[in-house]
């Protein structure tokens, strides 16, 4: 097994200082004998070593416009799905060379970029393919190398939050007012994508202390609106606050002079406004805002801020599809990937419109664009899983739910779905697991309490699974699934009467052939044969072809 000796100290480079000098060993090798394995993950090894010269197959519109008009900032989940693709990359390389021993440096001063990357390398890649051993800590001294817009472009939002403050409290406003107002609205909106908002408030409080640059003054109240809807504390949030933020970001840009610069910068500010709207509970003046929007876009902005339309048409299509005009949606949608069909961000949301609308086909291809055009995108697999569960394929859908927790293992919505699964197979020991290590990341899961109800039930502790019914009917009083287990508990039993409460619940809230066939069999346990012969038959017209129905149907 080869060795060698890297150093993780972000003084020398920044984000993904390790990750870079690790590409730096293998890439020369895979593009010589691979290619392809190159190719497959360009994205990744060119954000975290954008100088090594490799081939792009993967682009998006934002890569040929002007730094102006790239508004598409990632969030701060990006970096993970970076990590993943380096950790196949590296995984595929070493399987197809030899392994390797990886001594790495400085761990403890490395960028959250590379001990994420470290982390990911250790939990995926089988110890006898690579080993890594954490080695000396002697780092350097200075102040980390500021690549702003590197950090912008990419998402690198700790390395942004760093550097910046640290220049910032060494720049005073009136040397460089337009290079000080630039940087604090990149480092306060780096603040908040890693959930530092106080620092950003106060940051956007300095500004409006110090600058009386009307459009500058725009851009941090939108800022301010957008950090109080968006808090990731909910308890946090206060739409009423943001909604005065906004109008101010509004009352500014809507008095720029120049047509272009105002159809822009009050159209990004419309936008946001609309997301306050949302908030707020009025979709219908969130969706006429954003169609003022489009409308200013539209007949100001020709030619130039493509991203910024696109991006309004994909909101018009969020706004669509919640008051239910979903072809309106749909060709939102189709406007939006058809101005860049390399972003895959789209693709994920119009897959999961036509999951909802059972066109099961086409929101599959689209789940499986995300995965062609992106790093390792959690999201997409577990959207897949559903589609595929929806379907029959349960072997399809546990595989993509198995991938998704590879990527993520704190992607608490993975967890409830795999235990339903295995729960249904009668696998409960895994079904307990996965609903032990769900619970952990969200304690308040109804979802989870609702199939750890069902395992208690399987495995013969009646006290423990109504104890768990009830809980999730606590959290989630809609909960159709816990009304219909505590039901189904309840018959087993012989409470009858609590059985036929709890079903008639269930049916009251979705109305399914299995829930009435169910209740039917209460119903005829508890000698009322004409209400379980009146169930019987409007399960057969919901499902026509179930035998069981029919074989009861013959009986009543």
């Amino acid at each position: 097994m080869d060795t060698i000796v890297l150093d993780a100290d972000r003084r020398l480079h920044g984000p993904y200082t390790f990750g870079a000098a690790l590409l730096d060993r293998l890439v020369p090798e895979a593009l010589d004998r691979w290619p392809d394995l190159v190719a497959a993950h360009d994205i990744e090894i060119r954000a975290a070593a954008p100088h090594l010269e490799i081939p792009v197959r993967r682009r998006s519109l934002a890569d040929s416009l002007p730094r102006a008009q790239r508004i598409l900032i990632p969030g701060a989940r990006r970096t993970l799905r970076i990590a993943n693709g380096l950790a196949e990359f590296v995984r595929d390389h070493l399987g197809r060379s030899r392994p390797l021993t990886l001594t790495v440096d400085n761990l403890d001063e490395a960028d959250p970029t590379d001990t994420e990357l470290a982390e990911v390398l250790g939990r995926r890649l089988d110890p006898g393919l690579l080993r890594i051993v954490r080695g000396r800590s002697a780092p350097g001294t200075g102040p980390l190398r500021a690549d702003f817009d590197r950090f912008r472009d990419e998402g690198f939002h700790h390395a942004m939050a760093e550097a910046g403050l640290e220049a910032l409290r060494g720049m005073a406003y009136e040397a460089d007012p337009e290079g000080w107002r630039r940087l604090v609205e990149r480092v306060a909106g780096a603040l908040e994508a890693i959930e530092r908002e106080d620092e950003a408030r106060a940051l956007y409080d300095r500004a409006r202390r110090e600058s009386t640059d009307p459009k500058h003054r725009a851009t941090i109240a939108y800022g301010t609106a957008m950090l109080l809807v968006r808090h990731h504390d909910p308890a946090q949030r206060d739409a009423e606050q943001a909604l005065a933020w906004i109008n101010e970001a509004v009352a500014l840009t809507s008095l720029l002079p120049d047509p272009r610069d105002r159809a822009f910068h009050l159209g990004f500010d419309l936008n946001g406004k609309a997301l306050v709207e949302v908030r707020r509970g009025r979709r219908d003046e969130a969706l006429a805002l954003v169609q003022e929007a489009i409308d200013l876009a539209e007949q100001d902005l020709r030619g130039e801020h493509p991203v910024h339309r696109l991006v309004l048409y994909a909101n018009r299509a969020q706004l669509m599809s919640m008051a239910g005009r979903t072809q309106e949606a749909l060709a939102d949608y189709a406007i939006a990937i058809g101005a860049d069909p390399g972003y895959p961000d789209y693709y994920l949301d119009r897959g999961n419109l036509l999951h909802k609308l059972g066109r099961y086909d086409n929101a599959l291809a689209d789940f499986e664009a995300v995965i062609r055009l992106s790093p390792p995108f959690p999201e997409a697999y577990y959207n897949r899983a559903e589609v595929r569960f929806a379907t029959g394929d349960l072997d399809g859908a546990r595989a993509d739910l198995d991938h998704t927790l590879e990527l993520d293992p704190e992607f608490a919505p993975a967890y409830v779905n795999r235990s339903g699964l295995h729960a249904a197979a009668g696998a409960y020991d895994l079904a307990r697991q996965d609903v032990e290590r769900g619970l952990a990341l969200d304690p308040r899961s109804p979802h989870l309490m609702c199939v750890l109800g069902q395992v208690e039930a399987a495995e013969g502790r009646q006290a423990e699974a109504v104890a768990a019914f009830d809980a999730a009917l606590d959290l989630d009083p809609d909960l159709v699934a816990a009304w219909a287990s505590r039901g189904a508990l309840a018959y087993d039993s012989g409470d009858h009467v609590a059985a036929l409460s709890d079903l008639t619940r269930a049916l009251k809230l979705a109305e399914t052939a299995e829930l009435l066939f169910n209740r039917a069999l209460v119903h005829r346990a508890a000698g009322r044969a004409e209400e379980a012969r009146q169930d019987l038959l409007r399960a057969a017209e919901l499902a026509p072809d179930d035998p069981d129905i029919a074989r009861e149907l013959a009986r009543a």
